[in-house]
């Protein structure tokens, strides 16, 4: 069975970079940041290859919305083995739903059957831009999944729940998001690298709206308060738990 693939990634901040604000206007410096493909789209990513290489047959192509830079998150997608990449040029913001609508505009013309998501970008944690997608295309949509399956003209789908396993079955075509579970993403090889290079990589500008949302500050969490030493041995346990009663108010 010949299945074609999208899979719709971001390009975020690594994970390990220290973040600094840009006071001047409220969103991160950029300055000296290392951006990496969000990691939860790397499973994504590694879930179409993987349906792809099943399959025998088929093309996993990549879709993102986001500035000139992108093409570099593309391009590291590239070489984990997908086949071809479109950006979408604009200025993505905390408004998921302009994201959606322009991922949704580009998908609207394709006949793809599968589009995967990674359940949450690392960088703003909304999980709302891949269910929107799906709601803007009217397609069903299946959230948090660990692993699936083809069956034919459906996808049968495995969420961890409390407890155990729910399985969801869903008509093709569907929208997936995908969470950490069976997809471990590959490293990409030096030929993979190479060979990323000369694939083909559309840019053009997004169908997107203006933002309905307005950041007006951001600030950092408050420092810690300096730990306190109450005493040694079992004497400091009756000013522990007094402590933690009446003033931490935990117990």
């Amino acid at each position: 069975m010949t299945l074609d693939v999208i899979v719709c990634v971001k390009r975020v901040p690594d994970t390990e970079t220290r973040i600094r604000i840009d006071e001047a206007s409220a969103a991160m410096d950029p300055t000296g940041v290392k951006f990496i493909m969000s990691p939860y789209d790397e499973y994504a990513v590694e879930a179409a290859l993987r349906t792809k290489e099943a399959a025998g047959a088929g093309e996993v192509g990549l879709l993102t919305f986001g500035e000139e830079s992108s093409q570099e998150t593309l391009r590291s997608g590239l070489a984990m083995g997908a086949d071809r990449a479109t950006l979408l040029i604009g200025h993505p913001t905390q408004d998921g739903l302009v994201t959606a609508k322009a991922l949704a505009a580009e998908l609207a013309g394709a006949d793809t059957p599968l589009v995967l998501f990674g359940v949450k970008a690392a960088d703003d944690d909304q999980q709302q831009v891949g269910p929107m997608t799906a709601t803007l295309l009217d397609r069903p949509c299946v959230t948090g999944v660990t692993s699936f399956e083809l069956a034919g003209d459906a996808v049968l789908c495995h969420r961890e729940v409390e407890g155990g396993v729910e399985v969801v079955e869903v008509e093709l075509p569907a929208v997936l998001t995908i969470t950490k579970g069976t997809y471990d993403p590959r490293y990409a090889s030096l030929k993979g690298i190479m060979a990323a290079k000369k694939k083909p990589l559309e840019t053009k500008p997004a169908a997107a709206g203006a933002s309905r949302i307005v950041v007006e500050r951001l600030s950092y969490p408050p420092a810690r308060a300096p730990g306190r030493i109450v005493g040694e041995g079992p004497e400091a346990a009756a000013e522990l738990v007094r402590l933690l009663r009446e003033e931490a108010k935990v117990l």
